[in-house]
């Protein structure tokens, strides 16, 4: 079983909170690093403790949910065994797993429907690496 971490901001609340939900009916162990509500937060405070928990081999895949996807994807990837993508449709998160070995989905709350957002997070959690080429590239992202 996938252990799964997830957080945010207070955009990403409701959409976190639905996953949270959906991933644990399915029986993924899932470990929420907030936020606890809707009320304005900074994002970092959420995600670089679900970004170190990866790194340390605490969590094997993360979720990181705010507005634009942006702020919670630059934060995620300031950590040396993260690799976090962000993502608007299927297809990029299958990419994000296939070619780079993402570790990391980030979601852009403001501009997918919640549908969407649950469609691109299934698709990335079920998603393997493929490795081959592909692996030489990745090895060379981290410094």
């Amino acid at each position: 079983m996938k252990k799964i971490g997830i957080g945010g901001d207070h955009a990403g609340f409701e959409y976190k909170q639905k996953t949270i939900e959906a991933l644990k009916s399915s029986g993924f162990d899932v470990t929420d690093y907030g936020p606890n509500s809707e009320d304005s937060v900074d994002y970092p405070d959420y995600i670089h403790p679900m970004a170190s928990a990866i790194e340390k081999g605490d969590l094997d895949l993360g979720i990181a949910i705010c507005g634009s996807g942006n702020g919670v994807c630059m934060t995620a990837n300031k950590h040396s065994g993260v690799r976090a993508a962000l993502v608007w449709n299927e297809e990029l998160a299958a990419l994000g797993r296939q070619h780079n070995n993402a570790n990391v989905v980030c979601i852009p709350a403001r501009f997918v429907d919640y549908d969407l957002a649950e469609n691109m997070i299934n698709t990335f959690i079920t998603t393997e690496f493929e490795g081959g080429r592909h692996q030489r590239r990745v090895d060379k992202i981290a410094e």
